[in-house]
């Protein structure tokens, strides 16, 4: 392409096709990124003419290609630019308006490239026209030099000094102002600058010149301030916040918080956990203050005012633990427990997940109200069909069934099995495992008996994803409890007559094999008829989902002395190497795969050697394939159990067993 470019951008016959060319050049770099690093030379040499072009709209394309060629080499390429640099500094001098964005936005993704002496001197060239430009009233302007104003003080080169005492003034009286929060793209830049500024002169020199905005009437411009110091705080930490502008961000963040009107009350919220969260300790004297208003927003009217609120305890709960305010937290439990009866679904689902949080913080001893009390008001919101209700709910239930199932009655956790059958219906993947993790608690709190059945009978069911979840509960309670508590269960359920019992039995002990691993070792011998069973049944699916379990059997047993009850399971597995149902055969090969970890390579190979010359194509074909799956696995392994041919003339086929042990 090069050598067409080159002609295209020198064309002397129209501008528009230089044009078209030097655009090509800035796609070019846009799309391959920093592939273009070997080329970049020649495609600088191909378009650096176009800088002191007659024509405006082509000097303005040349810049931008540049600064797309620089973007995409960076930190790389700056010996590239270096017939560029003088060419550029002159149209920075000469050029207004619009070649002048297009000629800073080069020259800002070019300083970054320069080592930091020369990044340095660079910056205090440009400066000057960045200053008198902050003053521009074109939004695309102010957009461009703020972008370079922050590439510039993130080159090494430029001390903090120098950005204090000649950027700073400035910056903050052109660009700090309202108007800039009311247009998003010069809001996000506005605001990653001035955390650029803060990472070279320190956030609590920023955080002081912005703070006393936090308290300003425009919603918008309050929101820009508290994301800047959010991100600043997270960024930089508050170790160089004096007590003094510590109070002052404090006043100014319950300010900002208690005034809100919009709708988005993220930024607010965001904003005041991360910074409550790098203040730890610090903010112990501000709880009071803190709590008094999350309480009195927990009463508002306004629903989601209340969700905000119960969206602050969850965010601020471990760093009032910290702070040793747990008879807060104890009070604050209380009264979200009484506003378990909400009736707006995303407020219900940010209470469940503030009490969460002050569950994992205080633990199940001390909690305000008592688990046995709390437990029994959950129930019936396990019913309650909306996501974030049903994740939050079950997440707590999860929680207290882990950690404090001691203080609720074991008939309470059956009545709480029950329901949580439904929440396998679930769309939401995170619902579905956190319900099947807890069954796994519960079993564990109150014996696999009682859970174990109430999980077999919902293998009866129809629909497959609630059968499939069911499968890996059944699982997970035999990982907690022990295989041996399951087992007989298990078995005894695979007599039932009906094909969706029998494929769940046998998908609950490929998900068990799969979690015990090596425990595996004690249950092989007992599970092999069933097995065995299931591997010569008509139905595909049966015997899809029994390579399965085969497969997770062989490798938890792996060089555990199970060789001879796998070598009579991969005898049942092999025929099933013609099968032409897709999932079928991926079940199979993984079986064999696995025989060919546990048993060796060289005892598959015994099996594979048979067809590899059959006069059949297709049966030659799924011999190979199988060869080639051992090849790729065990290559060097192989060695030892090849045939043994006899020597022709010219070519010996022998291998000394020195040569393969060598």
């Amino acid at each position: 392409l090069l050598p067409f470019l080159k002609a295209v951008c020198q064309s002397k016959k129209s501008w528009q096709a230089r044009h078209t060319g030097i655009k090509i050049v800035q796609q070019v770099a846009i799309l391959m990124g920093n592939a273009v690093l070997p080329h970049l030379k020649a495609l600088v040499e191909c378009i650096e003419h176009g800088l002191k072009d007659e024509q405006q709209k082509v000097r303005t394309i040349t810049a931008l290609a540049l600064a797309a060629l620089a973007e995409a080499a960076t930190p790389y390429g700056i010996e590239a630019f270096d017939s560029v640099l003088i060419p550029l500094w002159e149209g920075i001098t000469t050029h207004r308006g619009k070649g002048l964005a297009a000629f800073l936005k080069a020259a800002g993704y070019i300083i970054p490239l320069m080592d930091a002496e020369h990044a340095g001197e660079y910056t205090k060239e440009i400066m000057p026209i960045l200053l008198r430009e902050f003053s521009s009233p074109d939004e695309e302007m102010k957009k461009i030099v703020l972008k370079v104003v922050k590439q510039c003080v993130a080159t090494e080169g430029v001390e903090a000094a120098y950005v204090r005492e000649n950027i700073m003034p400035e910056y903050f009286k052109c660009f700090w102002v309202k108007k800039m929060a009311l247009d998003k793209r010069n809001y996000r830049q506005l605001v990653d600058t001035t955390v650029e500024i803060a990472t070279k002169v320190g956030g609590a020199e920023i955080i002081g010149i912005i703070v006393a905005h936090l308290k300003d009437e425009n919603e918008p411009y309050r929101k820009m301030v508290m994301e800047t110091i959010e991100r600043i705080a997270s960024t930089l930490g508050v170790a160089d916040v004096g007590s003094r502008l510590e109070m002052q961000l404090m006043d100014g963040l319950l300010h900002a918080f208690h005034e809100q009107t919009s709708d988005d009350t993220q930024i607010m919220l965001n904003g005041f956990g991360t910074i409550v969260n790098c203040l730890g300790q610090r903010s112990k004297p501000y709880f009071s203050q803190i709590v008094n208003i999350i309480q009195w927003r927990l009463n508002n009217k306004s629903a989601r005012v209340r969700q905000q609120a119960a969206d602050l305890i969850a965010r601020i709960a471990s760093v009032m633990k910290n702070c040793g305010e747990e008879g807060r937290l104890g009070s604050l439990g209380v009264m979200l427990y009484e506003y378990l009866g909400e009736e707006y679904p995303e407020v219900l689902g940010s209470i469940l997940g503030a009490l969460k949080a002050i569950v994992n913080v205080i633990g199940m001893q001390k909690m305000t109200p008592p688990i046995k009390d709390l437990l029994p008001r959950l129930t019936p919101i396990l019913k309650n069909r909306h996501e974030k209700v049903q994740e939050n709910c079950i997440d707590l239930v999860g929680r207290i069934a882990d950690r404090g199932a001691g203080y609720v009655s074991a008939k309470e956790w059956m009545r709480i099995c029950f329901d949580l059958l439904d929440l396998l219906k679930a769309h939401k993947k995170g619902i579905r495992r956190a319900t099947v993790n807890t069954f796994g608690y519960i079993a564990k709190a109150i014996g696999p008996q009682d859970v174990l059945i109430t999980l077999l009978n919902n293998l009866k069911v129809q629909e497959r994803q609630n059968r499939v979840c069911t499968t890996v509960a059944i699982a997970i309670v035999a990982e907690n409890c022990g295989p041996f508590t399951v087992l007989p269960a298990l078995m005894n359920e695979y007599r039932v007559p009906e094909l969706n019992v029998q494929n769940g039995v046998l998908k609950s002990l490929s998900f068990m094999f799969e979690y015990i691993g090596e425990m595996g070792k004690d249950y092989i011998y007992t599970i092999t008829p069933l097995l065995e069973d299931a591997l010569t049944d008509r139905d595909l699916v049966h015997r899809q989902t029994a390579a399965s379990a085969v497969k997770h059997l062989a490798l938890g047993v792996t060089s555990l002395g199970c060789e001879d009850a796998l070598t009579h399971l991969l005898n049942y597995v092999w025929p099933n190497i013609f099968e032409t149902s897709p999932h079928v055969i991926n079940a199979v090969m993984d079986a064999i795969e696995a025989m060919r970890v546990s048993l060796g390579p060289g005892y598959v190979l015994l099996y594979t050697l048979q067809g590899l010359f059959h006069p059949a194509r297709r049966v030659r074909e799924v011999y190979w394939k199988i060869y080639n799956m051992l090849y790729i696995g065990s290559q060097d392994s192989m060695n030892a159990y090849y045939p043994l041919m006899e020597d022709e003339q010219k070519v010996s086929f022998a291998r000394h067993e020195l040569m393969y042990f060598i």
